[in-house]
């Protein structure tokens, strides 16, 4: 797995044979590392540091892993930053609340580095997409979904949350036409046919919102709607 450059894991872990086990293999897959042996030092350094990944053993001195998980994934500075567990065979509940709290992986000691690593880039890759997901741009148009908000020429557009929804969907499959039964489906939840008119009007509607910038969305005659790639 290769990782891009520059991309820091914090290693949040008391056992130095493991520190050590964790950042040769991290560093060979070309990350950055950085160790914190007590939860204390490590919850301080993950809010300043802001690293791209976390590996947080569950059984710390002066903070338990649990408490750190929870502070990082409840504040929304660092609720986006992933977190991988470090846990004994025997702290099952452990790693069960720590998975209710946000964490998104666990591994039980010991265990392969090779997988950790693995593993790591697996969950990064799929935090990536989420985050190219939350930022969508087609031509002047901006969707920035964290915040629900679309600007057009970096100006503020308000829309509706089904016309949000629309026009989000459209943007994420930009260059494919959808089908006016599938958009239903997709955006109002519709299991069968009702009323394709009723995508008809929304598209109608978003078009008038989006101003100048509406020809980006095609009509496909006869089938549906598809945004035009730039």
């Amino acid at each position: 797995m290769e990782a891009a450059p520059g991309k820091r894991i914090l290693i949040i872990e008391d056992e130095r044979d493991v520190v050590d086990l964790l950042t040769l293999s991290l560093r060979k897959a070309g990350f950055t590392i950085s160790t914190a042996t007590d939860g204390a030092a490590g919850l301080q350094k993950a809010r300043s540091e802001k690293p791209a990944f976390v590996i947080l053993d569950l059984m710390l001195p002066r903070m338990p892993g649990l408490e750190i998980c929870k502070i990082l994934k409840s504040d929304p500075a660092t609720r986006q930053i992933p977190i991988m567990m470090l846990t004994a065979k025997a702290e099952e509940i452990d790693r069960i609340v720590g998975l209710e709290f946000g964490a998104d992986d666990y591994v039980t000691k010991p265990f392969s580095p090779r997988e950790v690593v693995l593993r790591i880039g697996a969950i990064m890759r799929r935090a990536d997409a989420k985050e190219l997901d939350e930022h969508l741009a087609v031509g002047p148009i901006r969707i920035d979904a964290a915040r629900h908000q679309v600007s057009v020429n970096g100006k503020r557009v308000n829309l509706t949350s089904l016309e949000f929804k629309l026009l989000q969907t459209l943007m994420q499959r930009r260059g494919r036409v959808q089908a006016r039964d599938r958009l239903l489906n997709d955006v109002w939840g519709y299991e069968s046919v009702i009323d394709t008119r009723t995508v008809d009007t929304h598209v109608r509607r978003l078009r008038k919102k989006l101003g100048k910038a509406a020809d980006v969305i095609e009509s496909v005659r006869g089938f549906g709607y598809r945004l035009r790639e730039h």
